[in-house]
């Protein structure tokens, strides 16, 4: 009887997924469906169903189906000249990093939402809750409906101890 019980329990642990996220077809077809709706971009950024919905703003999956590959390496509050923006501010020091990025992927062919994967790396100096200011700013340049992929760290410092943020970017440009 307590192989039996183990064997129900197995078998609706195993049945549960399929239950919940549809079949192997009816996945492929949300699929499909949910790659028409990005215009025909040459990336998919997704949820899968069998991982946790993201809460804070980003996409669980970058998936890329065609285009060329840019590669932005990490941008800090340099502006064109050289100079820093926002020495001991926060909230500059993010804006530039984002205007750097969107140079970037602009002088590459793209717009901001050719990016499918940001990686964040905050000095651990910076006040914690400041992690909203970098949402605030980001959203004003990603697709909040549908997000890159991102990563964010935090870390003793970063090269230069007046930088407070460095983010570097991945995107995919139609040919």
């Amino acid at each position: 009887m307590k192989t039996a019980y183990y064997l129900l329990f197995a078998i609706i642990l195993l049945a549960a997924p399929f239950q919940a996220s549809g079949s192997p077809q009816q996945r492929a077809d949300k699929g499909k469906q949910s790659q028409k709706t990005q215009k025909a971009r040459p990336f998919r950024l997704f949820n899968p169903d069998g991982m946790a919905k993201p809460t804070a703003g980003y996409s669980q999956v970058a998936e890329v189906t065609g285009g060329k590959m840019v590669y932005i390496a990490g941008q800090v509050a340099i502006d064109r000249s050289g100079n820093l923006v926002g020495k001991d501010n926060f909230r500059a020091q993010v804006q530039q990093v984002f205007e750097n990025l969107k140079a970037a992927v602009e002088a590459a062919g793209g717009d901001f939402s050719s990016v499918i994967k940001l990686n964040y790396y905050c000095a651990e100096s910076v006040d914690p809750s400041q992690i909203t200011t970098v949402r605030e700013i980001r959203d004003k340049y990603v697709n909040t409906t549908n997000p890159p992929a991102s990563t964010f760290a935090v870390v003793n410092r970063l090269v230069r101890p007046e930088w407070l943020i460095e983010v570097d970017a991945v995107a995919v440009i139609a040919k």
